[in-house]
């Protein structure tokens, strides 16, 4: 063996060296790393329960106001215009949603376009949530699936009329409507890594509203 290929050996060790060496010093930071993220994570779903749990409370409050005081009496005036819980049986989802879709709101709760009309009055009202947390089986959703909204002591219930895919930046889906409507909007792909290029839209349509009784408005929890 000539001198040239003793220095290629040996470079080639001390390479080998050099990168056991890294991956040593780089496995304690690299699992500090991953804990540091399950924290962060375990941290963001604790505060979300936390405060779905009190929104839930605060949501069951006006419910009672209203069927205590259902002649719009000065308490009833007072809950008008509350907080709106969303329930769609078929993919066990019941939560109540939050007012804005900042990404610090859509961390809560699903979120309501403020621009567009409150769910149960006329218009095109538009929620819209994460695909990995409140919304993350909507894909599942098909016609004539029920959805539930109960807010200012009535339930409304809407059917399942369609869903399509669009672009991130197609703004259509958010056109008025002269009836009432209720669209869901939520990223899509679902299992996506990364931001999600496009949009996963469901659309329902208004089909029934009744007042809620006082044992309707107390009941239940957030799942």
């Amino acid at each position: 063996m000539n001198r040239e290929s003793l220095r290629r050996l040996a470079a080639e060790f001390r390479n080998q060296i050099a990168r056991v060496q890294l991956r040593r010093s780089l496995s304690p930071v690299l699992v500090a790393v991953g804990i540091l993220l399950l924290a962060y994570v375990a941290v963001q779903y604790a505060h979300m329960y936390l405060e779905q749990r009190r929104l839930a409370e605060e949501w069951k409050q006006q419910q009672q106001a209203h069927s205590v005081e259902p002649a719009r009496s000065t308490s009833a005036k007072r809950v008008e215009n509350g907080l709106t819980r969303l329930s769609v049986p078929k993919i066990d989802l019941d939560s109540v949603v939050v007012e804005g879709t900042s990404r610090k709101s859509l961390l809560l709760g699903p979120g309501h376009m403020t621009e567009t009309p409150e769910p149960g009055t006329p218009g095109n009202s538009v929620i819209t949530g994460h695909r990995d947390t409140f919304f993350r089986h909507l894909h599942e959703l098909e016609r004539g699936d029920t959805l539930l909204v109960q807010r200012d002591g009535k339930t409304f219930r809407y059917e399942v009329v369609g869903k399509k895919i669009v672009e991130a930046d197609d703004v259509s889906v958010l056109r008025s409507a002269s009836d009432s409507r209720l669209t869901l909007i939520t990223c899509y792909p679902t299992y996506y890594i990364g931001p999600a290029p496009k949009r996963l839209v469901v659309f329902s349509k208004l089909i029934d509203e009744q007042a809620q009784t006082t044992s309707t408005a107390a009941a239940g929890t957030l799942h």
